[in-house]
């Protein structure tokens, strides 16, 4: 019985897979909006009836899609950031951007799912928050680290944006100073911005050699948020 059971759950992860894997052809060729069930099935052979068993609903099918994209971007993120585990919080902060960056470009339909348009119809349930938040934990530890350890410069913060600052510090920072939270959170945006200009064709014929450009800009963000260089004397 141990068998049977074995060899349906791999066929229902290779039927899963497969669904998965045609849904993302079809977010390439018509974009999130006109993901239909019925043409997934029809394009893997299957009638509707037996892909709903996998996916109720288009709207699942989505959500699984949206953590797969969420899960794959921040392994490729904590990855960056396990090879550079040892080094200065600036250097980590810039490798976890170029990773999201990196990313971004290998898995740009991917990447349009979870950062562009939202999808007519659909809202993204509570499910995709642990996937989602996985780059905001690695840059929350980089700048945590270097406030433990005296590498980080309060940034500046108007006395009207204390009170959401402190309360954004004691939702999912905290420890920080609030005015490091209020920046780290800016900065956040602001990558997904640069990345968002460079993939959907905004900074054409604006930045051409893009590459040293983001690098540059993620530095000033980590700047803003109060990351400072470490002086090699002060370096382990």
């Amino acid at each position: 019985m141990s068998t049977v059971k074995g060899a349906r759950a791999r066929a229902r992860t290779e039927i899963t897979a497969a669904i998965k894997d045609e849904a993302r052809g079809q977010l390439a060729k018509e974009g999130a909006a006109k993901l239909s069930l019925r043409a997934v099935a029809r394009e893997l052979g299957m009638v509707s009836s037996a892909l709903y068993r996998y996916f109720p609903s288009r709207d699942d099918l989505l959500t699984a899609l949206i953590i797969d994209a969420y899960d794959s971007l921040g392994a490729a993120a904590e990855s960056a950031h396990e090879t550079v585990a040892g080094a200065e919080p600036l250097a980590r902060w810039t490798a976890v951007c170029e990773a999201v960056r990196g990313w971004a470009l290998a898995h740009p339909h991917e990447y349009a799912l979870i950062y562009g348009s939202p999808v007519p119809g659909y809202t993204a349930p509570l499910t995709t928050v642990p996937a989602a938040a996985r780059v905001g934990l690695l840059l929350i530890g980089i700048v945590r680290d270097a406030h433990e350890h005296g590498g980080l410069t309060e940034p500046p913060l108007p006395a009207e944006l204390l009170g959401e600052a402190e309360r954004m510090a004691a939702d999912f920072a905290p420890g920080l100073p609030p005015e490091a939270v209020a920046a780290l959170v800016a900065a956040w945006a602001q990558l997904y911005g640069l990345v968002g200009f460079e993939l959907f064709g905004q900074f054409n014929r604006m930045v051409e050699d893009r590459e040293p450009f983001f690098r540059h800009a993620v530095v000033r963000l980590a700047h803003g948020v109060g990351l400072r260089p470490v002086p090699p004397e002060e370096q382990a």
